[in-house]
């Protein structure tokens, strides 16, 4: 099963004619501002799907940058290809694991939540009965 991508989120410096060719011909868009003089009033539909674009690649860049910081991926010092590639997976696979255990907590972190206050809303707080009998026995109310 082959799956082709509808769009390619890429820095400037990839936006060439090639590149934007090459797309074209496989049908794929390329995010980004089209290559030349901007035109002086651009479309709102254009605008919005290049705020889209921008916001999707925002979060992978967030995401390599994480990586970097939190979990090693800027010390990946290894000499050949295939090591490199496989400290990369690794770190990501790292990321990924975090990630869902984050989900894993948070869900169980709910669900312990949401018992809690059930109990809490379906006990009564004051049993009539009960505050009527410990007042008689101390003999406040005769």
């Amino acid at each position: 099963m082959v799956v082709s991508q509808q769009s390619v989120h890429v820095d400037k410096i990839y936006r060439t004619r090639e590149n934007l060719a090459w797309c074209k011909e496989r049908g794929i868009r390329l995010s980004g501002l089209p290559l030349g003089r901007p035109p002086k009033n651009r479309r709102a539909e254009i605008k919005k799907q290049a705020q889209e674009d921008e916001s999707f690649r925002n979060a992978i860049e967030g995401k390599f940058g994480q990586a970097k910081r939190r979990f090693g991926l800027n010390l990946c010092m290894t000499k050949l290809p295939e090591t490199s590639e496989t400290s990369i997976a690794l770190t990501f696979l790292v990321v990924n694991l975090s990630r869902l255990l984050r989900q894993f907590f948070g869900l169980f972190l709910s669900f312990w939540l949401f018992r809690r206050t059930n109990e809490l809303r379906c006990r009564q707080r004051f049993n009539k009965n009960y505050v009527k009998s410990y007042f008689t026995q101390v003999k406040l109310i005769s």
